[in-house]
């Protein structure tokens, strides 16, 4: 061991030689198809100066001595270096003073990093100075308890460390500061986050905390041009659990990621320094957190997946692993319909259906008359009733509460930080305050409601978006500064509850880190007034646009069984009977995706013929339900001109491969199809059958692909089945 021992201690140099050497040995297996043998690891290298964060499929190293610093990040699959400047491992602004948590000097060359440099580097003593290291298997944060249909049930595993800071600044004693790394067995990922502990007897505020700087290489080159018109790094891919905006995707959602320029970095093309290459993750808003003695602060939690391709689909794919391994509860999918009455006779009869034609869930919906807020003995007795028949039919049970997009009053409103007003500070004009009186009061009462009655999912509309307040009377925050932090933390909090006792969370908002299960597909509500012959078309658009970067089951789409946002008799499905080919088609467009559709209206069918369709469909469903949840190939986008189609992979399965296709088109098309089957597994030989047909063989072409000739119905569909 040559590590010099500086501030060490014992303890950590015995720790350090405990650890594995670091012996890496490249891996040709594709992950997406194979992630046996790749096991997460934390190693010593460099003779114990550097310590290892490694799983086959990337590396983190960090230099231990005379501080800690990331001085290697890589996906050891491509070999790309992420790493081109060393930079501090965290960044704290405690009192309004600024400090930095780790980190090395003396690089003058900020395009790119030679090993050599490294034991020349310097540390600043007004640094937090790393004193110690913890290893230990990951640990998950929700208590995850699975109730419905569910496609993973495996929490993530894996390895975590931990590095230990403390100050030697007088100002600063007391205060440690650890930073958390954990790494994934069989994903090119690992999760960076940030522990403030105050264990002096006074307070300390913190206003903000930089989890995670990286100067990363440029990913293009400009000689003049602004920050916003040039590329971020693009092969990596960051999520944060502090995102939310309503728009159902993830990048306009994130509130934690910022793409900064680096004036540091003078060897870069552009003239006046700009290109985007310093990463930094940390809240919009600030935190503004007081700590008293004994308390501690966790940061935002960041994950950063190494991607190995710019293939938008192969992207997409490993974005939708990811959600898999790091959020099982994702791959909950149960089969529900949306109630629109809450008659308890209605109610009975709407289970009773759900039991005949093999649904799992009723969704008491908006609309309905359902007040989750009212924990009167005598709602929550009425609602019990409801739910104790349901779950004695086998069906779960749930209900709509609205929270944002409403007004309360003067007192429990969101105060607009300019006007210092109840007036249209909120990102939907007026709102409460989640940290009011009456915002805290909610939160009870949702608990309460739940709990009581036994109801199986909460249908959240208008979760926290993100609204500052200015009050300073609200019970729950001090005043601006910690306004949205807190309200962020509440609401987080909240839905981790749920999801540890098996309730199922609908959210329209990027709460999928912290126990939320399914965000709208994508989809403009007013389109579900026009016919069924377009709601038809724009529906598999919009499960095709939605699914790049979701899993089939985070997305739910819309049904009208009867009249929703305006339209006539041609928009609805209901009487069903009379509109049984379009139910079925609508049906079978979204049970093939695997995506679940908010079947909205009084009744799931009307007729012993729309009863047995409905049987049909959900059969087909389950008896296909593994491939359907798997992973989606983007065949044809539909565009009403001619065919459409999807394709679900999983190698794991019989099934590896399930196709749907649509003509869109009133007459018979035949077409001859590219199915790229990579994705499957297979690699020389695919057995194809149309739907429950005799299979016809096929052999792959050098591309992992076959081509199959279809005959498609007039305005129809049809399914092939490979494996």
């Amino acid at each position: 061991m040559c590590l010099s021992t500086g501030s060490f201690s014992q303890s950590f140099l015995a720790k350090l030689k405990t650890l594995p050497e670091n012996k890496p040995a490249p891996t040709t297996q594709d992950w997406l198809l194979n992630k046996m043998g790749l096991k997460a690891g934390i190693y010593q290298a460099t003779d114990g100066k550097d310590i290892i964060l490694s799983n086959g499929l990337i590396q983190r190293r960090i230099r231990l001595t005379p501080n800690a610093a990331t001085v290697d990040f890589q996906n050891l699959g491509t070999g790309q270096q992420f790493i081109r400047s060393v930079r501090p491992e965290a960044r704290l602004v405690l009192d309004g003073q600024t400090y930095q948590v780790g980190g090395l000097y003396g690089q003058t060359e900020h395009a790119y990093l030679r090993e050599e440099w490294i034991d020349g580097f310097k540390k600043n003593e007004a640094d937090f100075q790393l004193v110690d290291f913890s290893v230990a298997p990951l640990t998950n944060r929700l208590a995850w308890q699975p109730t419905t249909w569910t496609m993973n049930r495996q929490l993530p595993t894996g390895q975590e460390l931990t590095l230990h800071f403390t100050s030697t600044l007088p100002s600063l004693r007391g205060i440690k500061v650890d930073v958390h790394y954990a790494i994934y067995d069989g994903l090119p990922a690992l999760r960076k986050w940030v522990t403030v502990i105050n264990t002096r007897s006074g307070k300390v505020r913190v206003d903000q905390v930089v989890n995670e700087i990286l100067a990363m290489p440029e990913e293009e080159s400009a000689v003049v041009g602004s920050p916003e018109e040039m590329k971020k790094p693009q092969k990596i891919y960051i999520e944060n659990d502090y995102a939310y905006n309503n728009a159902m995707r993830y990048e306009l959602s994130d509130q934690a990621t910022h793409w900064k320029v680096d004036s540091s970095y003078t060897s870069q093309v552009n003239y006046n320094y700009q290109t985007p290459c310093l990463m930094e993750i940390y809240p919009n808003g600030g935190m503004g957190v007081t700590l008293a003695s004994g308390d501690s602060l966790e940061s935002v939690r960041s994950h950063e997946l190494l991607l190995d391709s710019y293939d938008r689909e192969r992207n997409g794919l490993a974005r939708r692993q990811m959600y898999r391994t790091i959020a099982p509860w994702t791959t909950q999918n149960p089969v529900f319909m949306h109630l629109v009455s809450i008659d308890p006779a209605q109610v009975k009869r709407v289970v009773d259906q759900c039991a005949e034609t093999g649904y799992e869930m009723v969704i008491l919906s908006f609309g309905s008359g359902l007040n989750m807020e009212d924990t009167s003995a005598a709602n929550i007795t009425k609602f019990k009733e409801m739910a104790d028949y349901a779950h004695g039919k086998g069906i779960l049970l749930g209900g709509y509460s609205l929270f944002s997009s409403r007004r309360i009053d003067d007192e429990n409103d969101v105060i607009d930080p300019i006007t210092g007003l109840p007036d249209k500070g909120a990102q939907f004009g007026q709102a409460p305050c989640l940290a009011s009186r009456w915002g805290l009061d909610y939160l009870q009462k949702i608990r309460t409601f739940i709990s009581e009655t036994g109801f199986d999912l909460l249908e959240h509309d208008g979760p926290y978006p993100g609204d500052l307040c200015a009050s300073t009377t609200h019970p729950g925050h001090k005043g601006l500064a910690d306004s949205r932090w807190v309200q962020m933390e509440l609401q987080k909090g909240l839905y981790r509850d749920l999801n540890a006792k098996g309730v199922y969370i609908n959210a329209p908002d990027w709460y999928f880190l912290d126990g939320s299960h399914k965000i709208a597909l994508g989809y403009r509500e007013v389109n579900f007034s026009l016919s069924r012959e377009q709601q038809k078309i724009l529906n598999r658009q919009n499960i095709f646009d939605g699914t790049w970067e979701k899993t089939p089951s985070m997305g739910w789409g819309f049904v009208p069984l009867t009249k929703y946002q305006g339209g006539g008799p041609e928009a609805v499905l209901e009487p069903l009977s009379e509109h049984l080919d379009d139910y079925r088609q609508l049906m079978m467009q979204y049970y093939g995706a695997g995506v679940q559709a908010c079947y909205r209206g009084p009744r799931l069918y009307d007729t012993e013929t729309t009863k047995e369709t409905v049987q049909e469909v959900i059969a087909w469903y389950k008896k296909y339900r593994d491939i359907l949840n798997s992973d989606l190939i983007h065949l044809r986008r539909p565009d009403g001109r001619d065919w459409d189609g999807i394709l679900h992979v999983n190698p794991a399965l019989p099934e590896k491969g399930l196709v749907m296709l649509y003509n869109p088109l009133k007459e018979a098309i035949t077409r001859r199809i590219q199915l790229p089957l990579y994705y499957t597994g297979l690699t020389e030989i695919a057995s194809i059958r149309e739907q429950e047909g005799k299979a016809k063989t096929y052999p792959l072409n050098r591309a992992y692909e076959v081509e199959v000739e279809v005959t498609l119905p007039a305005a129809g569909y049809t399914w092939l089945v490979v494996e």
